[in-house]
């Protein structure tokens, strides 16, 4: 993932987003909003940004997103498969091509046996379709091919660890647009 700034992010993101005719869902949990702030921060977002899902409360992930009760049960809210089922459910809820989610501890207190800074964010799209999940950190078993996520463990505070997740997300969102993007070139040129 880059360390970019988040605005600097959303805006690529959202730049890559209307040339591809594509659009953005979003499911946060723990930074309850700051990545829509990011996103409806940059002018002309409504082009491609369709809206976001506050999860903050676990049925609400349950109930509105569709993440897996028997999953939620075992692992509680911060796990890898529970922020990709996050990400399929924003996309699902809201009708778009790409989904994205957060979820995890930000503090002040450990949560579900997690301490604080323990964070899976992960995004979702057309790129992963039946694709083979054979790039990337970490996907969710069980889930082949539907998505990616990035488990991490961040410092500071509260508020740092909130926006650093903010960052994260929209950066592995990032990533997947410009890998599609040089994929799709190197298919147009004919090279392999």
């Amino acid at each position: 993932m880059t360390s970019t700034a988040p605005d600097v992010l959303a805006a690529d993101v959202l730049r890559l987003l209307v040339a591809r005719g594509e659009t953005l869902g979003v499911a946060e949990s723990l930074t309850g909003g700051l990545v829509a702030a990011e996103l409806t921060g940059v002018p002309g977002a409504s082009q491609v940004f369709v809206g976001s899902v506050t999860a903050y409360a676990t049925r609400v992930k349950r109930d509105l997103l569709g993440v897996d009760a028997a999953l939620l049960a075992e692992r509680g809210a911060v796990d890898p498969e529970v922020a990709l089922q996050m990400a399929q459910g924003a996309r699902r809820a809201l009708g778009t091509d790409w989904g994205i989610a957060t979820t995890g501890v930000a503090g002040p207190d450990p949560q579900d046996g997690h301490e604080v800074g323990t964070v899976c964010v992960a995004v979702t799209g057309p790129a992963y379709a039946g694709a083979s999940p054979a790039a990337g950190p970490y996907v969710a078993p069980g889930c082949p091919g539907d998505g990616k996520v990035v488990a991490l463990r961040l410092n500071g505070d509260r508020a740092e660890i909130r926006r650093e997740s903010a960052r994260s997300v929209l950066g592995l969102l990032a990533d997947q647009l410009h890998g599609n993007a040089r994929a799709q070139d190197t298919e147009q040129n004919g090279e392999s």
